[in-house]
C-alpha cells in the first residue's frame, strides 16, 4: 500500500503513514513527490510506520534515501523529522537512516526515531529537546 500523507499548514508539518508492506520504491516515491513541493520547504515531518507489517528496504536503499532526502533539504533553516517505528526491525532501519542522514553535509534536518507517536509529536512541538528521550527499548 502506498504511503498516505497530508499537510498540516498550521503546524507546518507533513504527516505520513505507511501500512501493510512498505517497499523501497514507495519510500523513494514519497520522498520525491512530497519534498519537491515548494510549499512544504522547511516544514517538519512525521512518518509513522506503526502499521507496517512487512518491509523490503535494504541498508543500501536506506543510505540512498538519506542522501536523496538531504539533497532535497532547503539550504536555509532547520527542520525536524520524527520517525515512529515500534517494531524492532523498522526501528533499526530508522536509526540507520538517522545515522546516514546525519553524515550528509547537505542535510539541514534533524532526525529523531521514536517507538511512540505521542513522544514523536512532543519532540516535534518542543523547541529542541534531545531525541534520545524517545529511544528507550521496551521491556522484555
Amino acid at each position: 500500500m502506498p504511503i498516505e500523507w497530508h499537510i498540516d499548514g498550521v503546524r507546518r508539518l507533513v504527516i505520513a503513514e505507511a501500512r501493510g508492506t512498505l517497499t523501497g520504491e514507495e519510500m523513494l516515491r514519497y520522498q520525491r513527490e512530497v519534498w519537491s513541493r515548494p510549499d512544504v520547504a522547511g516544514y517538519d515531518e512525521l512518518v509513522d510506520v506503526s502499521a507496517v507489517q512487512d518491509t523490503e528496504p535494504s541498508p543500501k536503499l536506506v543510505q540512498e534515501l538519506a542522501a536523496l532526502s538531504a539533497a532535497m533539504d532547503p539550504e536555509r533553516g532547520r527542520s525536524r523529522f520524527a520517525i515512529v517505528a515500534p517494531q524492532r526491525a523498522l526501528y533499526g532501519l530508522a536509526r540507520m537512516y538517522e545515522t546516514y542522514r546525519g553524515m550528509e553535509n547537505r542535510s539541514t534536518t534533524r532526525v529523531g526515531v521514536f517507538r511512540d507517536r505521542a513522544q514523536a509529536l512532543l519532540w516535534l512541538a518542543a523547541h529542541d529537546p534531545p531525541p534520545e528521550a524517545g529511544r528507550a527499548e521496551p521491556p522484555g
